[in-house]
Formats: C-alpha cells, sequence, structure tokens
C-alpha cells in the first residue's frame, strides 16, 4: 500500500479493525515507526508516528502534512451502462488506476434492472485501490435511473458504438463530455436515435468491461 486511507485525520488517531491488522499482522509496523495517510480529499499527505501499537489498536501521532496531489491531470468522465455487478466490481480499479475521473452507471433499455449497484461497496473498492495505485482523489460515482435521465442530464454525450467514426490510438484526445457506453446488448434503437456524434475502436466486437477499459486507456495513455 502507498497509504492508509482515515476520512478525518486529525493531531492523534486510534486505528482499529482492517487497518490496525494491516499495521499489525501484515506490516508487523512497531512503535516509534511512520505511517502514510490521506483522507482522499484534500491531496494533503498525512504524516503520523506509532505512538503504541498492540492486538487490538494502534495510538498514531500527527508529524507533519505536506500538499503532495497524485491525481489524474485531465477530466474523463464515461456513461457505463449497467451491466452485472460482479463485472463491473472486477473492472473498477483498472479504471481507476488509469486515471477515469468520474462514472454514470446508467440503467440502459438493455440493463437488466434486476442489476443493483451498492454504491458503499464501490465506494471501498475505490478506497482500495487508491491505497494501492497511490491516487490522492477518489473517482465521482452516481447512478442514473434510465437513459432518458442521461440524456437530460448530459445532452453532449459521445457514444461509443460500432458504426461510429474510427478512433486512432495516436489522436490527441479532447473529450469533455461523457463518453457513453452500452451493455453486453448493445444499444437500443430508441437510444441510437439520441446519438449525435459516435466513434468507434478499431477492434473485434468487446464485451462492455473490455470497451470501458478500451476507451480509457486510449484516452488516458
Amino acid at each position: 500500500m502507498q497509504f492508509l486511507y482515515y476520512p478525518n485525520p486529525s493531531s492523534q488517531i486510534t486505528l482499529t479493525g482492517e487497518e490496525h491488522k494491516y499495521l499489525f499482522k501484515i506490516k508487523r509496523i512497531k512503535k516509534n515507526e511512520k505511517i502514510k495517510i490521506r483522507n482522499l480529499k484534500d491531496d494533503y499527505l498525512y504524516i503520523y508516528t506509532i505512538q503504541d501499537i498492540n492486538k487490538k489498536e494502534a495510538i498514531l501521532n500527527l508529524e507533519e502534512k505536506v500538499l503532495n496531489p497524485n491525481k489524474p491531470h485531465t477530466f474523463f468522465h464515461i456513461a457505463w451502462c449497467i451491466i452485472e455487478p460482479k463485472n463491473i466490481e472486477k473492472t473498477l480499479p483498472s479504471l481507476n488506476e488509469m486515471g477515469v475521473s468520474k462514472i454514470s452507471f446508467v440503467y440502459c433499455d438493455f440493463s437488466q434492472k434486476n442489476f443493483k449497484l451498492k454504491l458503499d461497496r464501490l465506494q471501498k473498492i475505490l478506497i482500495n485501490s487508491c491505497q494501492q495505485c497511490g491516487r490522492s482523489d477518489l473517482m465521482e460515482i452516481e447512478i442514473l435511473n434510465s437513459s432518458d435521465e442521461f440524456f437530460k442530464k448530459y445532452p453532449d454525450f459521445i457514444a461509443l458504438d460500432f458504426n461510429g467514426k474510427l478512433l486512432e490510438c495516436n489522436q490527441n484526445f479532447q473529450f469533455k463530455n461523457p463518453i457513453f457506453i452500452g451493455p453486453e446488448g448493445g444499444f437500443s434503437e430508441r437510444e441510437k436515435e439520441k446519438f449525435k456524434e459516435i466513434i468507434r475502436l478499431k477492434s473485434f466486437i468487446l464485451r462492455s468491461k473490455t470497451a470501458a477499459c478500451a476507451i480509457s486507456s486510449i484516452f488516458l495513455c
């Protein structure tokens, strides 16, 4: 881990639970050693010294805080039609590491309505990913209940679909609007009628999660 996440750093904090287990059993941190902590809000790196650590808790004293942002240099927003949650959860860390700034999860016409995303679980996955890759800000996530809601909120989106303009990997991308990625069954004809700008990748037919990673890697490379 590059740092530990703690939501409200103060002059002295007490770690228990998973954070304590990581320090005590995995890292085997000892008294007077230093620990880096972030809250994933203000870009500060908080440096703590272990005052005491035992089998139940660790008491940390703040030594200094340093403004040390480590976040995406470019804002990149994807709108992803909801697929099976376990596939989203497996893909989310990769998108976070690549530097995706925001994901709007959309219930599209071909999304299965029984798929339910748990925002608290997704946030925990993102926190763990940030701790591993060193990212200092938390990706923004929202859930939209229909494609119509998405079209109304983001009228200038760009659709990723098979009949769009081909993107080359060496292009200089300047997309400010969300890239709209369909579910496994693709977009409905009703949804396609709303498309104003369409792009495609030079590839075989991609699964939804592969498309999300592919367009992100091309844009953020």
